[in-house]
């Protein structure tokens, strides 16, 4: 058996462990440190040189140059418009009613036919007008004979005054029987209340027809109107104007000239919207009724803008910045921006007549760096429209 000192003496293996990993920490922890050092030197390396391809880069993209096209600056008319629906209307359209009661006999029109006023356009049979008429005219004759003959008694005292005055209501009750009948048989040949053009016929011969049934629809469209809804905040700008540009999509988007004829005092309960009625003159029947139209209001006209396209504006922020040429090289210009027209925006301030615009290639310079302008062209051959 060991004795207590040999066992203190002569340590377990699992003390012995304990004993050599202890002795090893300091080691291991120096050797930690050195990796870690050496790691890091690499990520800053790395870094380093990334920053340094950067430079390069960058010094490398300043020296480049950069193709682009140029436009020379000169003051156009730029207009601020707005554009708004419109429906084209006939000038006048006309339910023709039936004013009689009767059978139609004869139907001198068709469909699409021009008519002129007091035209003959429909025969209503008149035989029991006719009758009427001749039944009233017999009995007013017969009444004005009688007066004739108590006139002259009454002038000679053999009759009073009330046989007088029966006599005479007798005859205006006759007459006027006799003017109504007369009135329908006229009544009974229809006519144009109009010139116009005949769009729908609602009859034919051998129909009864009541009073008020609809015969015809009659349009005139030697001029036409341009019926548009405008916002309250617009209409200012309208009661100011007398002339529109108007185009008809329907007739290969051809414009025309419209003449204000009437802005309503109130507005549409529903829509908001204040109705605009436009008259165009159009005698050669180009334009149908019911057609769309878009109506051009200019709310403002600058006869000498300084304008460039939209595309050559850079926005950053809340800047607004473009590239002139200027001796080879691009030179960044902030500008104060204005009014729209088509792809076009007015500058209020920044650039001047004559100044090179850098339209396109913009996008990659940056302040003096050299420019190789491949295209040039002068804005005196632009026309805005």
């Amino acid at each position: 058996m060991q004795s207590h000192d040999e066992y203190e003496n002569h340590p377990s293996t699992i003390g012995r462990g304990i004993i050599w990993i202890w002795r090893l920490l300091p080691s291991v922890l120096v050797i930690s440190m050195i990796t870690v050092i050496i790691v890091l030197s690499g990520k800053i390396k790395s870094k380093a040189e990334l920053i340094k391809t950067e430079k390069e880069s960058q010094i490398s993209k300043e020296v480049q140059v950069i193709n682009v096209e140029t436009l020379k600056l000169y003051p156009v008319k730029l207009k601020d418009t707005i554009t708004f629906p419109g429906i084209v209307q006939a000038w006048v359209a006309l339910d023709l009613l039936s004013e009689v009661n009767g059978t139609v006999v004869e139907k001198r029109v068709i469909e699409g036919r021009p008519v002129q006023k007091n035209e003959m356009l429909v025969q209503i049979d008149a035989r029991d007008y006719e009758n009427a008429y001749n039944s009233a005219k017999a009995a007013y004759d017969a009444a004005n004979a009688s007066l004739l003959r108590i006139q002259q008694l009454y002038k000679d005292q053999f009759s009073t005054r009330s046989q007088l005055d029966e006599i005479l209501a007798q005859v205006e009750n006759y007459r006027a029987q006799m003017d109504t009948a007369k009135l329908n048989v006229e009544r009974c040949r229809v006519k144009a209340p109009i010139d116009g053009i005949v769009n729908h016929m609602f009859v034919e011969e051998g129909q009864l027809v009541n009073m008020s049934t609809k015969l015809m629809e009659i349009l005139q469209i030697d001029k036409i109107k341009v019926k548009v809804g405008i916002p309250e905040s617009d209409v200012d700008d309208v009661r100011r104007l007398d002339t529109f540009q108007v185009t008809i999509d329907a007739l290969s988007q051809k414009v025309f000239t419209g003449k204000k004829y009437f802005l309503s005092k109130t507005a549409d309960t529903m829509a908001r919207l204040y109705d605009l009625v436009l008259v165009i003159d159009n005698s050669d029947h180009l334009i149908l009724p019911d057609m769309f139209a878009r109506v051009e209001i200019v709310k403002k006209q600058i006869p000498d803008a300084i304008a460039v396209p939209i595309y050559s504006v850079i926005s950053i922020d809340q800047r607004h910045i473009v590239y002139v040429e200027k001796d080879k090289k691009a030179s960044l210009v902030p500008v104060s921006l204005g009014i729209q027209e088509k792809g076009w925006i007015q500058i209020k301030q920044g650039l001047n007549s004559g100044d090179h615009l850098i339209m396109t290639g913009n996008r990659f310079l940056a302040q003096d760096q050299p420019v190789n302008v491949i295209r040039s062209e002068s804005q005196e051959k632009f026309v805005i429209q």
